[in-house]
């Protein structure tokens, strides 16, 4: 059976980047626009209306920009009235850009400057699709580091994960695939996969982007 294809929505104030976009998406197979908004404020409308699958969000738009529209999608009402997750990647100008950090502090999976490739901007609609982070990890540590200051105290959550999930979860925090973890860890790859599916249970995280910013706003990994 075919997979249905990806919903995406495509969040930006400059009418000739979304109609660009909109080509590239929908050529790229297995995914199509589904709807546009060309400020954060209908963004914020179109997800709750259209249910997409990935957000193109715009960091910079009149009315709400990108940072607050994604606070808003990852609101906890919002995401408890939702019958499936919606994956946001902020779209920016400027590489490491600190709202760029607070959007993935959000719920954001990452983010792309605007000028990447089509075949990239696909490759990163379905990697967020997946659960994954669209930037890689040790840059994501770099957007995130000095972001926020750790908090001293660890959370009630993460004393209740086991001691070999603690070992994972700071695998996944530093950036580690699951292949790569079986290997350190000395287990199979679908033992890791159960083990991060229980860490995100117990600590209430949505994927491994938000793994490693609890880790991070935790100070949990160095």
């Amino acid at each position: 059976m075919t997979a249905p294809p990806i919903r995406v929505l495509l969040a930006d104030d400059q009418e000739l980047f979304r109609a660009g976009v909109e080509v590239i998406v929908n050529a790229q197979g297995g995914m199509e626009v589904v709807g546009l908004a060309s400020d954060g404020l209908e963004a914020v409308t179109l997800v709750d209306a259209l249910a997409p699958d990935v957000v193109l969000m715009d960091i910079r738009m009149p009315e709400l920009d990108g940072v607050e529209a994604t606070r808003q999608i990852f609101s906890p009402e919002r995401v408890v009235a939702r019958e499936r997750p919606v994956r946001v990647i902020v779209l920016t100008t400027f590489n490491l850009d600190d709202r760029a950090a607070t959007a993935i502090r959000y719920g954001a999976s990452g983010f792309l400057l605007k000028d990447t490739t089509p075949p990239m901007l696909g490759h990163a609609i379905r990697t967020v699709h997946a659960g994954n982070a669209v930037l890689a990890p040790n840059d994501l540590s770099s957007l995130l580091e000095g972001s926020f200051r750790a908090r001293t105290s660890v959370p009630v959550a993460y004393q209740s994960l086991t001691e070999k999930e603690r070992e994972i979860f700071t695998a996944v925090a530093r950036g580690l695939s699951n292949t790569e973890i079986a290997g350190t860890v000395f287990v199979s790859e679908s033992t890791v996969k159960t083990h991060v599916g229980s860490i995100l249970r117990k600590l209430a995280l949505r994927d491994r982007v938000q793994i490693v910013v609890f880790a991070h706003e935790h100070g949990l990994v160095s």
